[in-house]
């Protein structure tokens, strides 16, 4: 490398995201104690500054610091979710921790740490830093999942989440090394070369894709890898969880999608086949155990395992408009699971305690606006024409079927039935029973109405209005088909 191939703006999102970081952290020390809130304001002013950088970063196409690092339209879609996810957090999470009295501005720094990983994962080019990203983000979740140091569970949730996560981590640093032996290779493109050689060993290749499919389904908790996601949801502050439901999921199926079809094309009809059974298996249990949770956080975690499913669908199509769908599902899941776990932020107040589906009963009549908000992104989540959520599996079911692959498709309409129950079940209780709590106490900032202000308006606006947003993700799947 020299310094000719530098090219700053290339990783700016990331470079701006690492030092607004730092600086929380410096800051923090010399911050009093009841100004340490105003430090979000300066994570959240990084989070946007790295955001408005996806522009001169954008101009930059292509593959740079010896083709480790690679600017597409893909890597800016994803980076632009990423951002997204984080900026929601902030936003729910001001109040939050004020209010649990944990205001640590640690909170952002690894918050922005995590996002930072998360957009080095979807610009590598090379495996060694994926890896390096992925451990970027898995060790900031880690630590966020017990930011809850004095309760049994957040520390549990943590604790199960880091054992897990470093086994999936020794899966996917087995899958490099067997790779490396085959090809004498980690980077995408060469790997995809070497596999076209008639001498390369195809099993030593099929071992390293299945060792690497397995860490990589971990990270998006699809079944049979889904354990871990209702427990770890569960102990995780509010806020948190929300973010652990989109922002590593994101990052998980963005590496997915560029290591399989950039590299392992040679052997498609082999993880394709896998794909196929763990999609169908992953709508299935997702949804059926939804079913029968009585927690709203567990209910959540079993349908993000559902919706997990859905984008593996498309993934299984092999094809641009499945790559697209996928895409724009996972921005239409950011929005309304974010806003759906930003109200259930406000409602469990002191301790996470009410979050049990009966105790919404009557919000409704209570609080009439918050309930409408839940309902819109409840609605969304379980597809209802005129929402983000429906635009998405539309799309995904629609390139299932180009793909002939009818009998997922099918399961796939028959699971989004099964999951209008737990959604609806939640509805039916905020406005056909009497109230079991006061809602009178509930304070809703400007911050947290700001998130739920842009979660409504982005699942109002892609449902009813996609097609801008599909033409961004057609331009981001072709540029994965390189």
């Amino acid at each position: 490398m020299n310094l000719a191939s530098l090219n700053i703006y290339a990783i700016l999102p990331a470079v701006i995201l690492s030092v607004f970081g730092v600086a929380v952290m410096v800051l923090e020390p010399f911050t009093a104690e009841q100004n340490k809130s105003s430090l979000a304001w300066l994570a959240l002013a990084g989070t946007v500054a790295a955001m408005f950088s996806l522009i001169p970063m954008a101009a930059q196409r292509g593959q740079w610091y010896s083709n480790l690092w690679i600017v597409d339209d893909y890597d800016v879609f994803l980076s632009f979710v990423f951002l997204l996810a984080a900026a929601l957090t902030i936003l729910t999470s001001v109040d939050y921790l004020a209010r649990e009295r944990m205001n640590h501005p640690e909170f952002y720094t690894l918050l922005l740490f995590a996002t930072a990983g998360m957009v080095m994962m979807a610009a590598s080019n090379d495996l060694i830093m994926i890896f390096l990203g992925l451990e970027i983000l898995s060790i900031a979740t880690y630590v966020m999942a017990g930011f809850r140091r004095t309760d049994l569970k957040s520390n549990e949730s943590s604790l199960k989440y880091f054992l897990l996560g470093s086994f999936s981590s020794a899966f996917f640093l087995y899958g490099i090394a067997l790779i490396f032996g085959a090809t004498g290779s980690t980077n995408l493109l060469t790997i995809a070369s070497s596999l076209k050689s008639p001498e390369i060993q195809l099993s030593l290749v099929e071992l390293s894709a299945a060792l690497m499919l397995i860490a990589l389904c971990f990270k998006v908790a699809v079944a049979p890898f889904h354990i871990w996601t209702p427990d770890v949801y569960e102990g995780a502050p509010s806020p948190v969880t929300g973010f652990m439901s989109v922002g590593p999921k994101a990052a998980g199926f963005a590496v997915l999608f560029r290591v399989f079809l950039t590299a392992f094309p040679v052997i498609q009809d082999r993880w394709a086949s896998a794909i196929w059974l763990i999609a169908a298996l992953t709508m299935i249990l997702g949804n059926v155990i939804a079913v029968v949770q009585p927690n709203i956080k567990r209910m959540l975690a079993y349908s993000s395992i559902a919706h997990a499913g859905y984008i593996a669908v498309a993934f299984a199509a092999t094809s641009e408009r499945g790559v697209s769908a996928a895409l724009f599902y996972l921005l239409a899941y950011t929005l309304m699971n974010l806003g759906a776990f930003a109200v259930v932020t406000i409602l469990s107040r002191s301790e996470d305690k009410l979050v049990n589906l009966t105790d919404y009963a009557g919000l409704g009549a209570k609080r009439p606006g918050l309930a409408a908000l839940l309902s819109l992104f409840l609605l969304s989540l379980a597809g209802v024409p005129g929402t983000a959520g429906f635009a998405g599996k539309f799309f995904i079911f629609r390139a299932a079927l180009e793909s002939r692959l009818v009998w997922l498709a099918i399961i796939g309409v028959i699971t989004t039935v099964v999951s209008f129950y737990y959604y609806l079940y939640v509805i039916v209780q905020m406005y056909m029973h009497d109230p079991s709590e006061e809602f009178s106490d509930l304070r809703l900032r400007g911050s947290l109405k700001a998130a739920l202000f842009v979660s409504s308006a982005g699942v109002l606006y892609m449902g009813i209005l996609p097609t801008r947003v599909l033409d961004w993700t057609v331009n981001a799947a072709q540029a994965a088909f390189r």
